[in-house]
């Protein structure tokens, strides 16, 4: 019911197209041409949590620290203690009921810690381990900062798809990269060696590297079915195992059981 995208271009100057309605009609020629940049986060809203309102199209943007915009699929289930925080003890203003909001505050909080007038990869690695260990529940994350680059990350128990990958870049010169929540999206736009972010694993991709590392390995792996049955496009695949068979064999399971 909302779509967006989120540019960043010369100096870091992010550019913002976003709004309720179908892809088609908040995506319009002149918006897109207004669009500037080499790199950009954008979303698509199935609302699961927070409003409708115009507000809660994603991606959602914060200017301290650093300038970050992030989109999110997934459901926090401690968003009520996460808003206690960064209200009493964080003081980051929230300006929605979306949970997405406040991942995205609580990952610039942590970034905040830092202290620093520019940050690196590992202090980006820091954040997202202090985010893992703040926030509960599902999410699969693009996020970028301006000026340095990209980063994916997806949570400990890998409840929503995340997928990554790259094309030798019409340039000509080295590689394109994107992260999308399905393999489909990336094998329209030839893009290859496309592989699954895996759960606890955060990839960035600055500029000059792309650094990846898996911060939290947790025993018990839990993908959330809905993706199989009912999200995903019969053409994806999810964790290494193609929607289509996955469909097809929890229908055969599905009528040996009823048989019996």
């Amino acid at each position: 019911d909302a779509a967006g995208i989120v540019t960043c271009g010369h100096k870091g100057r992010l550019f913002q197209c976003k709004g309720n309605g179908m892809v088609r009609d908040v995506f319009t020629p002149p918006r897109l041409r207004a669009l500037s940049g080499n790199m950009g986060v954008a979303h698509v809203r199935y609302p699961t949590a927070g409003t409708p309102a115009d507000s809660e199209a994603q991606p959602f943007y914060v200017n301290s620290p650093y300038g970050i915009a992030m989109a999110h699929n997934g459901n926090l289930t401690n968003d009520s203690e996460l808003r206690h925080f960064l209200d009493y003890e964080a003081h980051r203003h929230i300006n929605t009921d979306s949970d997405s909001e406040l991942l995205l505050n609580i990952f610039a909080n942590n970034l905040q810690k830092t202290g620093k007038f520019r940050i690196n990869e590992q202090d980006i690695f820091s954040a997202v381990e202090g985010l893992y260990s703040e926030c509960r529940g599902a999410y699969a994350v693009t996020a970028m900062l301006a000026g340095f680059g990209l980063i994916g990350f997806r949570d400990p128990h890998g409840i929503r798809p995340l997928v990554f990958g790259r094309r030798k870049s019409l340039s000509g010169k080295g590689f394109d990269y994107m992260f999308a929540s399905e393999s489909v999206v990336l094998d329209a736009l030839d893009f290859t060696d496309i592989e699954d972010v895996q759960p606890g694993e955060v990839i960035i991709v600055s500029k000059s590297a792309v650094t990846r590392r898996r911060l939290v390995v947790e025993e018990t792996i839990a993908p959330c079915i809905f993706e199989y049955v009912y999200f995903a496009r019969p053409d994806s695949t999810i964790d290494g195992i193609p929607v289509y068979n996955a469909r097809l064999d929890m229908g055969v399971k599905l009528a040996r059981k009823v048989k019996q």
